[in-house]
């Protein structure tokens, strides 16, 4: 039997190192946002909706890649929250929809502010090149391997 291959060492890997940025980056950005009584995924949703009319919680759960029922739980949150409202479809009273409230559209903008804020906490030693670089890389990878959940945690 032929010896083994040695392991390759742990950060020789890509892999390896995007974690480690993208987890530092997501921690600090989760640690803003709950100080204002929201989580990420919490934030991901209301971002989704602020430009957007009305949605069935089917149709969102699609365009955020994530199952329903994890949509709903996030609505229930927000709703008790009184940043989230689920009401009737004019159209169809079986069917749902789900907008912000006025509360909602008012930290929305603040949160935004944060996430601006915790990029440039962590990204504007980069010249204007090099972040446009990485953003090029980063939306390619994720194009060629077809992503679609939005990393929400």
């Amino acid at each position: 039997m032929p010896p083994a291959a040695p392991a390759s060492d742990l950060t020789a890997h890509m892999g390896y190192w995007l974690r480690y940025v993208s987890n530092h980056v997501s921690q600090a950005f989760a640690r803003k946002v709950e100080a204002h009584g929201v989580t990420v995924a919490e934030w991901v949703l209301l971002r989704r909706l602020l430009d957007a009319e009305p949605l069935a919680p089917s149709r969102l759960a699609d365009r955020m890649g994530m199952t329903r029922g994890a949509v709903t739980r996030l609505a229930d949150r927000l709703i008790a929250k009184s940043l989230l409202l689920r009401t009737a479809d004019p159209q169809d009273g079986r069917a749902q929809t789900l907008t912000l409230t006025a509360k909602a559209r008012r930290l929305v903008p603040e949160l935004a502010a944060l996430a601006d804020a915790n990029d440039a906490e962590f990204f504007d030693h980069l010249a204007p090149k090099e972040r446009a670089a990485l953003l090029r890389i980063l939306q390619g990878i994720v194009e060629r391997h077809g992503l679609k959940s939005l990393p929400v945690d």
